[in-house]
């Protein structure tokens, strides 16, 4: 495929006097709100892996994001099924429905499952629950959600609105795609199916989908991230594992069929940053902000301490 991603430096740091950031500010979501700012919903750890979900302004010089103006909390741990912390937002807007559509991880007291909210300025978020696929699906652990951007032909070419998540049922977890057909029921899911599993060996344990797809000329882009290295039984910070970024294509309206992916990854752990924090050498993608001349720029955790921002480009 040919797309690059050059970075752009490190955008958010834990703030050194907020105990709710001791263990780092990582893996956020972004959407551009009605007043036309760019904004940030970063994971906020505090000290024992507990987080939140935060909020704040993307600032820009000359063109290029180069800091954060922090707004406060847009979420916070309230229900039963998320008392351990809400995690890794991913942000879609979906003009058909007029509202912004957030898929977070809920760490629970079954472990961590996929939850929505939904809001129409960013500020205010209304929660709708876990997410029901009416199946074994219910009872796995379930990460790496998001939204297509519009509703897309299902399996049964009913338009309907596109889900990619990566359920924990199978050794070498993968993407997987479920639809949500009733709009006033984003939450209640069916067609699920995998798209995608691990092929190269940077990604030979498992891979998860980024950032909610980018429509371009070809079809839909998706950037997500392969896990290789070895794994440790019983522990949620994986001290042993590589992360790094990848693409593929996927079929315009056969959104299930993958066209190509990435041989190589498009980014891996290579500055300090990236390679020395809490889980060291991780790169993780989970936002992009489209901007609208053939480039994007994309938002990632960086080993699980900090956020960085690298373009995302046509190969030259």
């Amino acid at each position: 495929m040919d797309w690059q991603l050059e970075r752009l430096g490190v955008l958010m740091e834990p703030d050194p006097h907020d105990p709710r950031e001791a263990w780092g500010v990582l893996n956020p979501a972004s959407a551009r709100g009605p007043d036309g700012e760019l904004y940030l919903f970063p994971r906020l750890v505090a000290e024992g892996n507990y987080s939140r979900i935060g909020r704040a302004r993307v600032v820009f010089d000359h063109g290029a994001p180069s800091g954060v103006e922090r707004l406060g909390m847009a979420l916070e741990p309230e229900e039963p099924w998320e008392d351990r912390g809400v995690e890794d937002p991913r942000i879609t807007f979906v003009a058909g429905l007029g509202l912004y559509v957030m898929a977070y991880t809920a760490f629970g007291p079954l472990g961590p499952r996929i939850a929505l909210a939904v809001s129409s300025d960013l500020e205010r978020w209304e929660r709708q629950g876990l997410v029901r696929f009416g199946n074994e699906l219910d009872s796995v652990d379930n990460k790496d959600a998001a939204f297509f951007p519009e509703a897309v032909p299902g399996p049964n070419r009913r338009r309907a609105f596109a889900f990619l998540h990566r359920p924990v049922n199978e050794e070498r977890p993968g993407i997987w795609l479920s639809f949500a057909e009733d709009p006033e029921h984003l939450a209640e899911l069916s067609g699920h199916r995998k798209i995608a599993g691990p092929e190269q060996p940077w990604e030979e344990l498992k891979l998860g989908a980024g950032p909610p797809p980018l429509r371009v000329d070809d079809g839909w882009l998706l950037l997500y991230h392969g896990v290789a290295g070895n794994l440790v039984p019983g522990l949620d910070l994986q001290p042993k594992v590589r992360y790094c970024a990848g693409a593929m294509l996927l079929d315009p309206t056969e959104v299930w069929r993958v066209l190509d992916r990435t041989a190589k990854p498009l980014l891996e752990p290579e500055t300090g940053a990236e390679r020395e924090g809490i889980v060291p050498n991780v790169v993780f993608p989970t936002a992009l902000d489209d901007r609208g001349d053939g480039t994007a720029d994309v938002y990632y955790g960086m080993a699980d301490s900090c956020i960085g921002v690298a373009r995302l480009a046509p190969s030259r």
